[in-house]
């Protein structure tokens, strides 16, 4: 069954508006912050993919980063204007859908999503997504993704869970990957889902 992106833009406004929001953490993801320590990621041109109501984008930019942050949503993008004026940082903001359109602030040295690759069902929408990543980042550019593992087991709550083909189909014809690893999303549940952690690099050719 092929995406029908308004219902899935009104399906996350709805979220948003409601604040229905089980991935709205208050903080940066831990995932992210030992991704950029551990692997020295270069402090430079940042996107946030998928941004919500901003901790992460917030993050990044305390670290030096200059971060654009887009989202489907108007109202987290609201949301996360109020946010970054609280924090008193700089970041650029936008309402866009990424399978769609190309950002202004392009190329990017770092793409960063926290749990948007994984919100697609359909092989070629995913790889559609790792297509868009790709064509917007600088030559050797790193894209950080957090998806839900199948691994976790429960397939009927939380986020959606893939399995690691899943990233190596969608991706492996863009990307090198450089680290997938196992962990946990930075959660306020009792027990966190299981996560891939993917570091990748973009192919030079």
């Amino acid at each position: 069954m092929t995406i029908n992106m308004k219902d899935h833009k009104k399906r996350f406004e709805s979220r948003y508006q409601s604040k229905e929001l089980p991935w709205d953490i208050k903080r940066p993801d831990k995932n992210l912050v030992e991704a950029v320590e551990k692997f020295g990621i270069k402090r430079g041109n940042a996107l946030d993919v998928g941004c919500g109501t901003g901790d992460n984008a917030i993050w990044l930019a305390q670290q030096g980063f200059e971060v654009t942050g887009a989202d489907l949503s108007p109202e987290a993008i609201k949301m996360a204007e109020d946010k970054i004026n609280q924090a008193g940082v700089e970041a650029n903001l936008i309402t866009l859908d990424f399978l769609k359109k190309k950002i202004q602030e392009q190329p990017f040295d770092f793409i960063f999503d926290r749990g948007c690759f994984h919100t697609f069902d359909e092989v070629k929408t995913r790889k559609a997504f790792a297509k868009q990543v790709y064509d917007q980042l600088e030559k050797d550019g790193l894209w950080l993704t957090l998806m839900g593992s199948y691994d976790d087991g429960r397939l009927d709550i939380g986020p959606p869970k893939r399995k690691a083909m899943d990233i190596v189909l969608a991706a492996e014809d863009y990307f090198e990957i450089l680290s997938l690893t196992r962990s946990r999303f930075d959660s306020n549940d009792e027990i966190p889902s299981i996560i891939w952690v993917c570091l990748m690099k973009k192919r030079n050719s």
